[in-house]
């Protein structure tokens, strides 16, 4: 066997890994998603199947991102791999917050159970992680580190980097859009208007960002596959914003209407 045929084995089998370790997961996480629905409905709780498509599609987003001819494709060319981070680090963390897991476990757990996960809700780690510049930090900081040092091409040689900042995407993503929409419980909650301007930081973090991409294209990129990538990442990323904008906007809507409400109501004494 050749130096190249044996470079070209071992690059296979980093992919083969690569892929099984990022892919576990999320095949883990929808797994445990329908036992907490069925251990739900054995309770006579019924949950909206809008959530469970909703987590079974973001799942799915995220699957291909890190498994199959994509995240292969994504090794030699960086638009596939932009793409990918557009799925895996935006659009899939969405639809995953969206459907509402941690609320699913609570009703689907003993009370025992739920009080303990309740507990953990409430510990400091998580009272610093709801903050939302917590997130949109580790979040549009941590690409901004992936492409504007030598972390990119580090990525595409070394297996565990690999993992470690596919997973670091994902995560940063999830808790980014929870930690501004609510849509599960979150015992300490930041105002409308503080997680708008973060909201807003963020965007322009991030629409920076992908022009400095275009300008001066990561370590081993050509400078064609750099342009087309940073213009996925400007135009896809405002297509995923305006879901998040949409939302927020709409449960600041409500909230003022429900404060409305609650004045007209109150009793008046003269």
């Amino acid at each position: 066997m050749t130096d190249h045929e044996n470079m070209q084995h071992a690059a296979h089998s980093m992919d083969l890994i690569t892929q099984i370790l990022l892919s576990a997961p999320f095949l883990i996480g929808m797994l445990l998603y329908l036992f907490a629905l069925l251990f739900s409905k054995q309770k006579n709780r019924p949950w909206p199947g809008y959530r469970t498509a909703l987590w079974v599609t973001g799942s799915v987003l995220c699957l291909i991102t890190v498994a199959g001819p994509m995240a292969s494709a994504a090794h030699q060319n960086f638009t596939i791999h932009m793409l990918g981070h557009l799925l895996l680090g935006m659009l899939g963390p969405l639809l995953m917050a969206l459907a509402a897991p941690v609320t699913l476990l609570l009703r689907s757990l003993p009370t025992r159970y739920a009080k303990k996960v309740t507990f953990i809700l409430r510990s400091p780690f998580f009272h610093f992680l709801s903050n939302p510049v917590v997130p949109a930090l580790l979040n549009i900081g941590g690409l901004w580190m992936l492409y504007t040092t030598g972390l990119y091409s580090m990525m595409e040689t070394v297996i565990w980097v690999h993992v470690l900042v596919h997973l670091h995407v994902f995560l940063a993503g999830y808790f980014f859009a929870a930690t501004l929409l609510y849509i599960d419980p979150i015992p300490y909650r930041s105002s409308y208007l503080y997680r708008s301007l973060v909201l807003i930081t963020a965007l322009a973090g991030h629409k920076i960002l992908s022009k400095v991409i275009y300008a001066f294209p990561p370590e081993g990129v050509p400078r064609a596959e750099a342009e087309t990538g940073g213009m996925l990442m400007y135009y896809g990323g405002d297509a995923v914003d305006i879901i998040i904008i949409i939302i927020l906007c709409y449960q600041w809507y409500q909230s003022s209407g429900r404060r409305v409400d609650s004045r007209r109501s109150m009793p008046t004494y003269l």
